[in-house]
């Protein structure tokens, strides 16, 4: 008897994530050092297959160019890796001496994934990386068309962890993806957090699954060119981020507005980098053509070249063209091609100074962008700063291309493949999402402002009664008082939440086991006791 492709797709998620989760339980007790030899493993694993995963990407999705999914596969994996190599995610993670409060790093658990087909592998590897690196297990859900692909990249940073030591299970990706069974996945018992990438509705769907998830908003980018901007530069960075992977990141210019007494001179620059000014009959072809009544856009356009998306529209244009240009009075409905198009399809608007460039960016913005990301092109501080001041945006870049510096990759924003943009955007997070995002952190505090006269209780004088395994509340005890520090409660509190079996050494055995191995056991936080007695004495000082 067969199944249904949705029970199908349902049950596999069932078993995925019932095998990441005893991964991951296995997982939370590994050091620091051991969780950064697994995650680097994956980087270079999926660092080395680039170019083949960007092929796959291409050929499988039809979207974009193979080598700039190669340039996304390398950024998504050695880049990240390289930003997150130093973030201390296992045990004492962080010390504030003169507040008193030491920071412990805890897993959230297993991170369930929604992965775009504009870009596939590099998205699954960027967001296991992150996940592992926090102590997470992961599983994936691909977009129909770029099941593949998906698997694949998957597959190549799941075993590249486990040759390093990661659990088996810990990293995998759904082989029968449907509706039902991505539903499946961010409503089951062992999902802790969703990362959701892809659709508005596929992102609304992960807001209200009931758990939390952290949500990637359209983009619709402005790109502001000001009267004082270098223009040269300015055109060269818009043209070059329509160009690359044509136009599918989301982050990518969709609209340029030009300040009017540059107008002429970016047009001429436009030009000599073989853009292409649709005339009037042009522009109203190209507007049916990609987006239906509704404002849906066609996804046969998606990341294609200008040339294929001219012949699609009917008209031609150079084989070599940049990009196509639609000059535009106005954002709205009215105008569709002032949408967030992921191609290499620019609309052009004119204004007369940056107040009313200011408008027309705001507009763009709250016309399929907010939150996300805009660029001012500008040499006037007080302006740009103005605009910093004043958008909906939750990335205010300043002259530099806009595809690829949303991502962190032609300035110090936090290297990332998903884009957070605020309660704009309707998400809780408004910067770029990273491995510091996926963790827990418990605040260990001690008083500073006494109310009770008094010194902390030391439970070694505590002669007659001892906590009760896994609560909070003392028993009487009937066996004589055993002198604990209140350092070992705490170890053993931990090691009891990390899900690890308590160990009740004979009494004959106790002094040997405090001698011997003292040093080698590790509990749920990575750490041995004695790197927590130290931390606790140097904190103390």
């Amino acid at each position: 008897m067969s199944l249904d492709k949705d029970l199908e797709s349902v049950q596999e998620v069932r078993d995925l994530l019932t095998k990441a989760k005893e991964a991951q339980l296995a997982f939370r007790a590994y050091s620091q050092e051991q969780v950064d030899t697994i995650v680097k493993a994956m980087a270079d694993a999926g660092f080395a297959e680039a170019e083949r995963l960007g092929r796959m990407a291409q050929e499988e999705t039809g979207f974009g160019k193979p080598e700039d999914k190669k340039k996304k596969n390398e950024f998504a994996t050695k880049r990240v890796f390289e930003s997150i190599k130093d973030l201390k995610t296992v045990g004492v993670i962080h010390e504030d001496r003169e507040k008193k409060i030491i920071e412990i790093g805890e897993p959230m658990g297993v991170v369930a994934a929604l992965i775009p087909s504009t870009n596939p592998t590099s998205t699954v590897m960027f967001k296991a990386i992150i996940s592992v690196k926090g102590r997470n297990g992961f599983l994936a859900s691909p977009h129909p068309r770029a099941v593949k692909c998906t698997l694949e990249a998957a597959r190549i940073v799941s075993e590249a962890a486990e040759r390093a030591g990661a659990p088996h299970g810990l990293i995998a990706c759904m082989s029968l993806p449907s509706i039902e069974g991505t539903n499946e996945l961010m409503k089951h018992k062992h999902t802790a957090v969703i990362l959701a990438t892809g659709s508005n509705p596929m992102v609304r769907a992960a807001y209200s699954s009931g758990k939390p998830a952290l949500g990637v908003g359209s983009g619709n980018v402005p790109a502001f060119i000001e009267r004082t901007a270098n223009i040269k530069k300015a055109v060269a960075d818009i043209v070059s981020g329509k160009m690359f992977d044509w136009g599918v990141l989301c982050s990518t210019e969709s609209g340029v507005i030009v300040d009017s007494p540059v107008k002429t001179q970016v047009m001429e620059e436009f030009k000599k980098l073989k853009s292409y000014f649709v005339n009037p009959d042009e522009k109203e072809k190209l507007s049916r053509t990609m987006f239906d009544q509704k404002g849906a856009i066609n996804s046969d356009i998606v990341g294609k070249s200008p040339a294929f998306i001219a012949q699609k529209a009917g008209f031609n244009v150079p084989a070599d063209t940049s990009c196509l240009i639609a000059e535009l009075p106005a954002v709205g409905r009215e105008y569709p091609l002032s949408r967030e198009k992921l191609s290499p399809v620019l609309s052009f608007f004119t204004v007369d100074g940056w107040r009313e460039g200011c408008e027309r960016c705001i507009e763009m913005l709250e016309f399929g962008g907010l939150g996300h990301t805009m660029v001012i092109h500008s040499t006037d501080n007080d302006i740009i700063m103005k605009f910093a001041l004043e958008k909906p945006a939750c990335r205010i870049l300043a002259n530099t291309q806009a595809a690829l510096g949303a991502v962190g990759y032609t300035n110090e924003l936090l290297p990332s493949m998903t884009l957070g943009p605020g309660t704009f955007g309707k998400s809780i997070i408004s910067e770029n999402v990273s491995a510091k995002h996926l963790i827990n952190i418990k605040r260990l505090a001690f008083e500073t402002r006494p109310i009770n006269e008094g010194g902390a209780i030391d439970v070694r004088r505590e002669t007659s009664k001892e906590y009760a395994v896994g609560s909070s509340q003392k028993v009487e005890s009937s066996s004589p008082a055993t002198k604990r520090s209140w350092m070992e409660e705490i170890e053993e509190r931990i090691r009891l939440k990390a899900g690890n079996q308590p160990f009740h050494p004979k009494p004959q055995e106790e002094e040997k086991f405090h001698k011997e191995e003292r040093r080698e056991v590790k509990y749920g936080s990575g750490m041995t006791v004695e790197q927590v007695e130290q931390v606790m004495k140097e904190f103390k000082k």
